[in-house]
């Protein structure tokens, strides 16, 4: 499996900074429990005294939506789409315990994670700016074709596992209870992101091993390193 940003991508965003991690032997009857906790209360000491849009993580991707050409508060990243449901309800819904993890540890970083069932994704998932062609799975049962020129997550055949960049997974990959192995991508825009994406994926690492996954490999690209082989 391969994972990219394409050359375009790197020239009009050269601040991004992508973690990825590959996740195996994973099983949906763990529970996670007291450890999404504790995430939750890091993100509830930074909401308690600023808003989520006030984050320069949140800042970032607000940027970078606008420089796609979209309305930041009507295409908000997965981060602070979290980060608001979060504020108003004060916990989050129970899906599967990689999920649930990755929504913690997103929350306590305000930064986009990804979660992708890699059985789903056909040999490689670059992002790149779609032509409008390929297909995406909506979670209302439609098939959708991405907006030329909108930033996509798409594999071999096509298929499109994550439009508007960070906007919305596609339902094609999302994890269930037959996933076994997960690729997860978190991405950041803001001056700190290198350390903090690291720091992201460090404790991510820490959360997985603790119930029992098996987080085999991670990398943070570069422009001079933008490619990811596993």
């Amino acid at each position: 499996m391969v994972f990219e940003h394409t050359p375009a991508i790197w020239a009009a965003f050269p601040a991004l900074v992508p973690g990825l991690m590959l996740v195996e032997d994973i099983r949906p009857s763990v529970a996670p429990g007291p450890r999404c906790e504790a995430l939750f209360e890091r993100a509830r000491a930074r909401l308690a005294t600023t808003s989520e849009g006030e984050l320069p993580e949140v800042q970032a991707w607000r940027r970078a939506f606008s420089a796609m050409g979209l309305k930041p508060t009507q295409y908000r990243s997965a981060a602070e789409a979290l980060l608001r449901r979060f504020r108003k309800e004060n916990t989050l819904p129970t899906l599967h315990p990689l999920v649930d993890i990755c929504n913690a540890v997103s929350l306590a970083y305000a930064l986009p994670v990804a979660v992708i069932d890699l059985d789903q994704v056909e040999a490689f998932i670059q992002v790149r700016y779609a032509q409008g062609h390929e297909d995406y799975a909506a979670f209302s049962g439609e098939t959708e074709h991405p907006e030329p020129g909108e930033v996509i997550f798409a594999d071999a055949a096509d298929q499109v596992h994550a439009r508007r960049w960070t906007f919305r997974q596609s339902r094609r990959s999302t994890v269930g209870d037959a996933t076994r192995r997960a690729l997860i991508v978190s991405e950041g825009l803001h001056a700190s992101a290198h350390a903090d994406v690291a720091a992201l994926l460090d404790t991510l690492t820490a959360e997985l091993q603790a119930i029992g996954f098996r987080p085999s490999h991670q990398a943070i690209l570069t422009a001079g390193v933008p490619r990811w082989e596993v």
